[in-house]
């Protein structure tokens, strides 16, 4: 019987999907020196039901833990903590502010801060931080690096700063700055971020990638692109490059860490919409998050445990 042109369009795309999907696993990572182990995080962000059951469900997946802001409430503190030893999860918390006046964000992120490293219920794996604004200026900026470095050397916690548009490290050529000029500076990369504020895949900043790499401690494991900070479903071909060209980037950073034996901790991080891109008028979303970041985190399991 004849195929219609629906039925072949689906079967030929499901065909260059898994033969793309197949070609990740070409690319082996060097053995691990004893130390090393991947810790593969869940989000909350765009989760709609509680903390325990955000829980129950990242841990039915096989998550090692969760990234989560620092809740400001006490309250909100002892059901996550509650939740989280309930379904032994580890935790990485996210630490920032938005507060315009530079005085006022500084103070804030302060204070969450130094209560997630020195909360006395669970020890988190990392802290990540959305540090600073653009359009602070290099120095003030610089005081939020000056405060979380003695902090990690005073917990031993590892403390890193995001690679995130509207903060500090909004771009790579600006990331470059900050990290020649400041060599304890360590680093949470989204590059999808910068994909985004360069128009580009960094084809064009190789140097400055090549002085990135080995600064970065977390990695947010979202694909973006030249127009976007995220694809709408990195399973589809049509994305290839953009996902070759941030796994290329991965890999590099987990070849240190297996090199050193040390740990390496990534977040799925597809977003809902707006970072998921929807149908007009509808607002329905083009994909579905959580098999999304689900399907991430078990390529990132395959291709580096």
């Amino acid at each position: 019987m004849a195929q219609n042109r629906r039925e072949f369009i689906g079967t030929t795309t499901a065909a260059a999907a898994a033969m793309f999907l197949s070609s990740l696993d070409a690319v082996a990572v060097t053995k691990a020196e004893p130390g090393f182990q991947l810790k593969v995080m869940g989000t909350d962000w765009g989760y709609g039901g509680t903390i325990e059951e955000l829980c129950a469900a990242v841990k039915k997946e096989g998550y090692d833990g969760l990234e989560l802001w620092w809740p400001g409430e006490q309250e909100k503190a002892d059901r996550m903590f509650a939740a989280l030893k309930k379904y032994g999860l580890a935790v990485g918390f996210l630490c920032g502010g938005s507060q315009s006046d530079f005085n006022t964000h500084l103070d804030y992120f302060k204070k969450s801060i130094d209560a997630a490293a020195y909360n006395k219920v669970q020890r988190p794996l990392y802290i990540n931080c959305h540090s600073g604004r653009d359009y602070f200026s290099f120095e003030q900026n610089q005081a939020f690096l000056e405060h979380t470095q003695a902090l990690s050397k005073s917990t031993g916690i590892k403390i890193c700063h995001e690679s995130h548009r509207s903060r500090m490290l909004f771009a790579a050529p600006v990331a470059r700055h900050y990290l020649e000029k400041d060599p304890a500076l360590r680093m949470t990369l989204d590059v999808s971020h910068w994909c985004n504020v360069s128009e580009s895949l960094l084809q064009d900043q190789s140097e400055t990638m090549d002085m990135v790499l080995p600064r970065v401690d977390h990695i947010h494991a979202r694909i973006g692109h030249p127009q976007g900070p995220q694809v709408n479903d990195p399973r589809a071909p049509e994305w290839e490059r953009a996902v070759k060209a941030h796994f290329a980037w991965w890999d590099k950073i987990v070849e240190m860490k297996k090199q050193k034996g040390e740990t390496m901790t990534i977040l799925t991080e597809f977003g809902p919409p707006d970072y998921m891109p929807v149908q007009p008028y509808t607002r329905k979303p083009l994909a579905d998050q959580w098999a999304i970041n689900v399907y991430m985190m078990q390529t990132l399991r395959k291709r580096y445990q």
